[in-house]
């Protein structure tokens, strides 16, 4: 599945997407996350508070207990606010 990352998600993590194939135990947003924050310190550092980064699957906002299965891309962002 396609990774996409924005904003500071993307600074901390160092790259704006990548392919990856996580681990078939990994079944949600939440999974995703914890799997990504053992990949390495950049990724422990962007996701450290797991509660502020967004989600969306398929460019559809997603709750951390959303199943991933099926999944082409899944993008991680900080909240925003607009103005």
């Amino acid at each position: 599945m396609k990774l996409v990352y924005f904003a500071w998600v993307r600074e901390r993590i160092g790259r704006p997407e990548e392919e990856l194939a996580p681990p078939a135990e990994v079944a949600t947003v939440a999974d995703l996350v914890g799997w990504l924050r053992g990949r390495g310190e950049e990724y422990a550092y962007a996701f450290e508070d797991p509660g502020v980064v967004r989600a969306a699957i398929d460019r559809v906002h997603a709750k951390p207990d959303a199943p991933i299965a099926g999944a082409r891309e899944i993008a991680f962002f900080p909240p925003m606010t607009g103005g």
